[in-house]
């Protein structure tokens, strides 16, 4: 199946197994997913993030986080910048999450980061995602 925006594809993946209190999710593997599971583990949204093969392809198996076993860590995901309309931000105007307890994934010319990360890099650039 061809999906038109892989991103939102796996924030809704992720969005969904929390709400559905599932301890794991596969997601297709990109090394744009790849970059994004990679800073949700650093900023403690998700436990862990392997890889692994399913047949011909290759697969990202994302490990949830629950506060006491009961209430998902991640309790919001939303995608910016879409394929229609792209959103992009100056080093200026990175914009701040729920007064900065959530992140804000930027996509840069020196990768995928957190918008905080960018903002110490003096880069902008696109606004993939919100996470809280």
């Amino acid at each position: 199946m061809n999906i038109s925006d892989p991103i939102a594809d796996m924030l809704t993946r992720i969005r969904n197994a929390s709400r559905a209190r599932h301890t794991e999710v596969v997601v297709p593997a990109s090394r744009t997913k790849r970059e994004i599971a990679r800073i949700l583990v650093e900023e403690g949204f998700i436990a862990d993030v392997a890889e692994e093969r399913q047949g011909p392809s290759i697969v990202l198996r994302l490990t949830l986080k629950y506060v006491d076993g009961k209430a998902p860590v991640v309790s919001g995901l939303k995608r910016i910048s879409k394929p229609g309309l792209r959103v992009y931000a100056r080093k200026t105007d990175i914009p701040r999450v729920l007064g900065g307890l959530g992140i804000v994934i930027v996509s840069t010319s020196r990768g995928i980061m957190t918008g905080h990360k960018a903002k110490q890099a003096q880069l902008g650039g696109e606004v993939l995602a919100f996470v809280w």
